[in-house]
Protein backbone atom coordinates (compact mmCIF):
# COMPACT_ATOMS: atom_id res chain seq x y z
CA UNK A 1 0.00 0.00 0.00
CA UNK A 2 1.20 3.52 -0.74
CA UNK A 3 1.71 5.81 2.28
CA UNK A 4 -0.26 8.89 2.83
CA UNK A 5 2.76 10.88 3.08
CA UNK A 6 3.66 9.76 -0.43
CA UNK A 7 0.71 11.21 -2.29
CA UNK A 8 1.11 14.51 -0.78
CA UNK A 9 2.10 17.18 -3.51
CA UNK A 10 5.97 18.36 -3.07
CA UNK A 11 6.55 21.58 -1.46
CA UNK A 12 9.11 22.39 -3.33
CA UNK A 13 9.26 22.42 -7.51
CA UNK A 14 10.70 19.65 -8.54
CA UNK A 15 13.10 19.36 -12.12
CA UNK A 16 14.21 17.13 -14.22
CA UNK A 17 17.27 16.16 -14.08
CA UNK A 18 20.30 18.02 -15.86
CA UNK A 19 21.25 15.69 -18.53
CA UNK A 20 17.66 16.61 -20.69
CA UNK A 21 15.70 19.57 -21.45
CA UNK A 22 14.39 21.53 -18.34
CA UNK A 23 10.82 20.66 -16.78
CA UNK A 24 9.32 22.59 -13.69
CA UNK A 25 7.15 21.26 -11.81
CA UNK A 26 4.66 23.38 -9.75
CA UNK A 27 2.32 22.19 -7.33
CA UNK A 28 0.24 24.99 -8.25
CA UNK A 29 -0.27 24.03 -11.90
CA UNK A 30 -1.39 20.54 -13.67
CA UNK A 31 0.59 21.64 -16.73
CA UNK A 32 4.02 20.91 -17.44
CA UNK A 33 6.34 24.06 -17.91
CA UNK A 34 8.39 22.84 -20.92
CA UNK A 35 11.98 24.75 -21.42
CA UNK A 36 15.12 24.36 -23.55
CA UNK A 37 18.16 23.64 -22.13
CA UNK A 38 19.99 26.68 -21.62
CA UNK A 39 23.06 25.33 -23.35
CA UNK A 40 20.54 24.94 -26.54
CA UNK A 41 19.98 28.63 -27.21
CA UNK A 42 22.47 31.21 -27.52
CA UNK A 43 22.12 35.34 -28.85
CA UNK A 44 26.01 35.41 -28.83
CA UNK A 45 27.84 35.91 -31.82
CA UNK A 46 28.54 31.86 -33.20
CA UNK A 47 31.05 32.92 -35.68
CA UNK A 48 33.91 31.25 -33.79
CA UNK A 49 32.15 28.15 -33.86
CA UNK A 50 34.58 25.51 -36.06
CA UNK A 51 33.67 22.26 -34.68
CA UNK A 52 30.72 19.68 -35.36
CA UNK A 53 28.38 20.01 -37.92
CA UNK A 54 26.88 23.55 -38.78
CA UNK A 55 24.12 24.56 -40.48
CA UNK A 56 22.97 27.87 -41.58
CA UNK A 57 19.89 29.44 -42.52
CA UNK A 58 18.48 32.91 -44.00
CA UNK A 59 15.31 34.60 -45.02
CA UNK A 60 15.31 37.10 -48.14
CA UNK A 61 12.28 38.98 -49.32
CA UNK A 62 12.97 41.40 -52.46
CA UNK A 63 10.28 43.50 -54.44
CA UNK A 64 9.79 39.93 -56.80
CA UNK A 65 9.97 37.58 -54.45
CA UNK A 66 10.39 35.94 -50.38
CA UNK A 67 12.97 33.12 -50.65
CA UNK A 68 13.98 30.54 -46.94
CA UNK A 69 17.35 28.58 -47.26
CA UNK A 70 19.55 26.59 -45.09
CA UNK A 71 23.04 24.92 -46.21
CA UNK A 72 25.52 22.41 -43.82
CA UNK A 73 28.61 22.95 -44.03
CA UNK A 74 30.89 19.96 -42.73
CA UNK A 75 34.64 20.99 -41.92
CA UNK A 76 34.71 23.88 -45.06
CA UNK A 77 32.30 21.97 -47.76
CA UNK A 78 29.05 22.29 -47.99
CA UNK A 79 27.54 18.86 -48.30
CA UNK A 80 23.46 19.65 -48.06
CA UNK A 81 21.26 22.75 -49.87
CA UNK A 82 17.35 23.57 -49.33
CA UNK A 83 15.79 26.43 -50.37
CA UNK A 84 12.17 27.59 -50.96
CA UNK A 85 10.10 30.35 -52.14
CA UNK A 86 6.93 31.59 -50.31
CA UNK A 87 4.17 34.16 -51.62
CA UNK A 88 5.25 37.58 -52.30
CA UNK A 89 2.67 38.43 -49.23
CA UNK A 90 4.48 36.25 -46.98
CA UNK A 91 7.06 38.51 -44.52
CA UNK A 92 10.63 37.71 -44.32
CA UNK A 93 10.34 37.13 -40.97
CA UNK A 94 8.28 34.17 -41.87
CA UNK A 95 11.09 32.75 -44.25
CA UNK A 96 13.50 33.13 -41.31
CA UNK A 97 11.46 31.22 -39.07
CA UNK A 98 11.10 28.77 -41.59
CA UNK A 99 14.08 28.11 -42.91
CA UNK A 100 15.17 27.18 -38.92
CA UNK A 101 12.29 24.64 -39.16
CA UNK A 102 13.57 22.99 -42.45
CA UNK A 103 16.72 23.06 -40.32
CA UNK A 104 15.81 21.54 -37.42
CA UNK A 105 13.98 18.97 -38.98
CA UNK A 106 17.21 18.13 -41.20
CA UNK A 107 19.24 18.06 -38.26
CA UNK A 108 16.82 15.81 -36.27
CA UNK A 109 17.09 12.98 -39.73
CA UNK A 110 20.95 13.11 -39.02
CA UNK A 111 22.83 10.69 -36.92
CA UNK A 112 23.52 11.99 -32.90
CA UNK A 113 26.52 14.21 -33.00
CA UNK A 114 27.62 17.67 -32.07
CA UNK A 115 25.92 20.26 -34.09
CA UNK A 116 25.09 23.94 -34.17
CA UNK A 117 22.66 25.55 -36.39
CA UNK A 118 23.51 29.15 -36.61
CA UNK A 119 20.99 32.00 -37.50
CA UNK A 120 21.52 35.53 -38.49
CA UNK A 121 18.07 36.67 -36.77
CA UNK A 122 17.66 36.89 -33.49
CA UNK A 123 13.80 37.34 -33.49
CA UNK A 124 12.99 33.64 -35.26
CA UNK A 125 15.49 32.06 -32.47
CA UNK A 126 13.26 33.92 -29.44
CA UNK A 127 10.30 32.62 -30.71
CA UNK A 128 11.54 29.45 -31.20
CA UNK A 129 12.48 29.36 -27.93
CA UNK A 130 9.58 30.36 -26.32
CA UNK A 131 7.52 27.39 -24.97
CA UNK A 132 4.24 30.38 -25.57
CA UNK A 133 5.01 31.61 -29.03
CA UNK A 134 1.47 32.09 -30.78
CA UNK A 135 3.75 31.44 -34.15
CA UNK A 136 2.22 27.94 -35.29
CA UNK A 137 5.88 27.28 -37.05
CA UNK A 138 8.18 28.59 -33.95
CA UNK A 139 6.14 25.13 -31.49
CA UNK A 140 7.41 23.28 -33.86
CA UNK A 141 10.42 24.13 -33.85
CA UNK A 142 10.44 24.35 -30.18
CA UNK A 143 8.95 20.74 -29.59
CA UNK A 144 11.87 19.33 -31.79
CA UNK A 145 14.77 21.13 -29.82
CA UNK A 146 12.78 20.00 -26.08
CA UNK A 147 13.08 16.68 -27.71
CA UNK A 148 16.89 16.65 -29.31
CA UNK A 149 19.09 18.60 -27.05
CA UNK A 150 21.85 18.09 -28.48
CA UNK A 151 20.76 20.12 -31.11
CA UNK A 152 22.13 23.44 -30.71
CA UNK A 153 20.57 26.90 -31.91
CA UNK A 154 23.23 30.10 -31.95
CA UNK A 155 22.57 33.57 -33.46
CA UNK A 156 25.51 34.69 -36.07
CA UNK A 157 26.50 37.88 -37.23
CA UNK A 158 25.33 38.62 -40.95
CA UNK A 159 27.67 38.96 -44.21
CA UNK A 160 30.54 38.46 -41.58
CA UNK A 161 32.50 36.39 -44.15
CA UNK A 162 31.27 33.08 -42.93
CA UNK A 163 31.03 30.43 -46.01
CA UNK A 164 28.09 29.08 -44.70
CA UNK A 165 25.89 32.24 -43.99
CA UNK A 166 27.24 33.59 -46.83
CA UNK A 167 25.84 30.25 -48.89
CA UNK A 168 22.29 30.64 -47.52
CA UNK A 169 22.38 33.94 -47.97
CA UNK A 170 22.69 33.16 -51.77
CA UNK A 171 20.16 30.44 -51.90
CA UNK A 172 17.47 32.41 -49.84
CA UNK A 173 17.49 35.20 -52.44
CA UNK A 174 18.08 32.98 -55.51
CA UNK A 175 14.85 31.78 -54.39
CA UNK A 176 13.24 34.68 -53.84
CA UNK A 177 14.13 36.24 -57.45
CA UNK A 178 13.13 33.23 -59.57
CA UNK A 179 9.43 33.15 -60.79
CA UNK A 180 9.24 29.83 -61.02
CA UNK A 181 11.26 28.25 -58.24
CA UNK A 182 8.92 25.28 -56.10
CA UNK A 183 7.16 27.44 -53.57
CA UNK A 184 5.88 26.56 -50.14
CA UNK A 185 2.34 27.08 -49.41
CA UNK A 186 2.29 29.80 -45.70
CA UNK A 187 -0.77 31.12 -43.93
CA UNK A 188 -0.96 35.13 -44.68
CA UNK A 189 0.95 36.94 -41.86
CA UNK A 190 -1.34 39.11 -39.59
CA UNK A 191 0.22 41.75 -40.74
CA UNK A 192 -1.44 41.74 -44.76
CA UNK A 193 -4.64 40.20 -43.09
CA UNK A 194 -4.45 43.35 -41.34
CA UNK A 195 -3.72 46.05 -44.29
CA UNK A 196 -5.84 43.98 -46.41
CA UNK A 197 -9.14 44.51 -44.32
CA UNK A 198 -8.43 48.24 -43.49
CA UNK A 199 -8.04 48.57 -47.16
CA UNK A 200 -11.01 46.84 -47.87
CA UNK A 201 -12.88 48.54 -45.20
CA UNK A 202 -12.10 52.30 -46.25
CA UNK A 203 -12.95 51.19 -50.10
CA UNK A 204 -16.32 50.30 -48.75
CA UNK A 205 -16.67 53.19 -46.49
CA UNK A 206 -15.37 55.32 -49.55
CA UNK A 207 -18.16 54.35 -51.76
CA UNK A 208 -20.59 54.27 -49.04
CA UNK A 209 -19.54 57.91 -48.20
CA UNK A 210 -19.73 58.98 -52.15
CA UNK A 211 -23.11 57.56 -52.88
CA UNK A 212 -24.85 59.23 -50.24
CA UNK A 213 -27.19 60.89 -49.32
CA UNK A 214 -26.89 62.91 -46.46
CA UNK A 215 -23.80 64.72 -45.25
CA UNK A 216 -23.44 66.25 -48.60
CA UNK A 217 -22.15 69.80 -46.90
CA UNK A 218 -19.30 67.70 -45.06
CA UNK A 219 -18.48 65.49 -48.07
CA UNK A 220 -17.78 68.73 -49.85
CA UNK A 221 -15.17 69.75 -47.46
CA UNK A 222 -13.99 65.94 -46.53
CA UNK A 223 -14.50 64.16 -49.89
CA UNK A 224 -12.05 60.99 -48.50
CA UNK A 225 -12.44 58.87 -45.39
CA UNK A 226 -9.54 58.44 -42.93
CA UNK A 227 -9.09 56.97 -40.34
CA UNK A 228 -7.14 60.08 -38.69
CA UNK A 229 -9.75 62.73 -36.44
CA UNK A 230 -10.11 66.03 -37.93
CA UNK A 231 -9.51 68.60 -35.37
CA UNK A 232 -12.65 70.66 -35.31
CA UNK A 233 -13.73 72.48 -32.53
CA UNK A 234 -17.56 72.09 -31.48
CA UNK A 235 -18.17 75.74 -32.96
CA UNK A 236 -16.44 74.53 -36.34
CA UNK A 237 -18.60 71.39 -36.46
CA UNK A 238 -21.56 73.78 -35.74
CA UNK A 239 -20.93 76.32 -38.76
CA UNK A 240 -20.18 73.42 -41.35
CA UNK A 241 -22.57 71.22 -40.58
CA UNK A 242 -25.24 73.99 -40.30
CA UNK A 243 -26.54 72.78 -37.23
CA UNK A 244 -26.04 75.27 -35.33
CA UNK A 245 -27.89 78.58 -33.88
CA UNK A 246 -28.94 79.39 -37.01
CA UNK A 247 -33.02 80.43 -37.66
CA UNK A 248 -32.20 78.64 -41.43
CA UNK A 249 -31.63 75.20 -39.30
CA UNK A 250 -33.50 76.39 -36.21
CA UNK A 251 -37.32 77.16 -37.97
CA UNK A 252 -37.04 73.41 -39.47
CA UNK A 253 -37.44 72.12 -36.26
CA UNK A 254 -39.57 74.28 -35.28
CA UNK A 255 -37.58 75.75 -32.34
CA UNK A 256 -37.35 79.18 -34.32
CA UNK A 257 -40.45 81.10 -35.51
CA UNK A 258 -38.67 81.91 -38.74
CA UNK A 259 -35.65 81.53 -40.89
CA UNK A 260 -34.87 85.09 -41.18
CA UNK A 261 -32.45 87.11 -39.23
CA UNK A 262 -33.02 90.06 -37.03
CA UNK A 263 -31.43 92.36 -40.37
CA UNK A 264 -34.39 90.86 -42.72
CA UNK A 265 -31.81 87.86 -44.60
CA UNK A 266 -32.46 84.23 -44.43
CA UNK A 267 -29.98 82.93 -41.27
CA UNK A 268 -27.54 80.81 -42.81
CA UNK A 269 -24.20 80.37 -41.48
CA UNK A 270 -22.73 81.54 -44.50
CA UNK A 271 -25.05 84.66 -44.34
CA UNK A 272 -23.37 85.74 -41.12
CA UNK A 273 -20.15 84.92 -41.96
CA UNK A 274 -19.98 87.36 -44.97
CA UNK A 275 -22.93 89.64 -45.17
CA UNK A 276 -25.16 90.21 -41.76
CA UNK A 277 -24.91 93.60 -40.66
CA UNK A 278 -24.80 92.61 -36.97
CA UNK A 279 -21.85 90.63 -37.48
CA UNK A 280 -19.19 92.96 -39.46
CA UNK A 281 -16.36 92.01 -37.25
CA UNK A 282 -16.39 88.62 -38.45
CA UNK A 283 -16.69 88.93 -41.97
CA UNK A 284 -14.67 87.16 -44.67
CA UNK A 285 -15.57 88.22 -48.35
CA UNK A 286 -18.63 86.88 -49.71
CA UNK A 287 -18.28 83.97 -52.50
CA UNK A 288 -20.58 83.73 -55.53
CA UNK A 289 -23.46 81.14 -55.42
CA UNK A 290 -21.96 79.19 -57.77
CA UNK A 291 -18.91 79.42 -55.83
CA UNK A 292 -19.94 78.49 -52.46
CA UNK A 293 -18.50 74.96 -52.52
CA UNK A 294 -15.73 76.08 -53.06
CA UNK A 295 -15.32 78.95 -50.00
CA UNK A 296 -16.44 76.61 -47.79
CA UNK A 297 -13.62 74.22 -48.44
CA UNK A 298 -11.27 77.17 -48.59
CA UNK A 299 -12.16 77.97 -45.35
CA UNK A 300 -12.46 74.90 -44.07
CA UNK A 301 -8.68 74.13 -44.48
CA UNK A 302 -7.32 77.78 -43.35
CA UNK A 303 -6.50 78.18 -40.11
CA UNK A 304 -6.70 81.54 -39.85
CA UNK A 305 -10.47 81.26 -41.52
CA UNK A 306 -11.30 78.80 -38.81
CA UNK A 307 -10.49 81.11 -35.73
CA UNK A 308 -12.82 83.40 -37.49
CA UNK A 309 -15.58 80.90 -37.98
CA UNK A 310 -14.68 79.66 -34.53
CA UNK A 311 -15.48 83.14 -32.65
CA UNK A 312 -18.62 84.21 -34.77
CA UNK A 313 -20.33 81.51 -33.53
CA UNK A 314 -19.04 82.18 -29.62
CA UNK A 315 -20.91 85.78 -30.57
CA UNK A 316 -23.71 84.51 -32.32
CA UNK A 317 -24.31 82.16 -29.01
CA UNK A 318 -23.52 84.64 -26.90
CA UNK A 319 -25.61 87.43 -28.41
CA UNK A 320 -29.01 85.21 -29.25
CA UNK A 321 -31.38 87.78 -28.66
CA UNK A 322 -30.04 90.54 -31.25
CA UNK A 323 -30.67 87.97 -34.05
CA UNK A 324 -34.25 87.30 -33.42
CA UNK A 325 -36.51 89.34 -35.45
CA UNK A 326 -38.68 91.89 -33.93
CA UNK A 327 -42.19 89.87 -33.80
CA UNK A 328 -43.82 93.32 -33.80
Amino acid sequence: MISPVALKSPSVPLRARNEGPMTSLSPKNTVLELHLSPTQISLDDGGNINTGLRIYTDGSKTERGVGAAFCVLTDVNITHRWSTRLSLRNTVFQAEILALLKAVEHAVSLPTQQLTILVDNQASINSAANPKSHNSIARKIFKLLHSHPHIRVSWIKAHAGHIGNEEADRLAKEAAETENFPETPLELPKSFIKTFLRHKMLATWQMAWDDGDTGRLIHNLIPKVSLHPINWTRNEVLFFTGHGPFPSFLHRFNLAETSFCSCGEIGTPIHYATVCLLTTSYHMAPPSQQHQPIWFRRVANNSTSRRKIHNLLHFLQRETSLFRPDPN
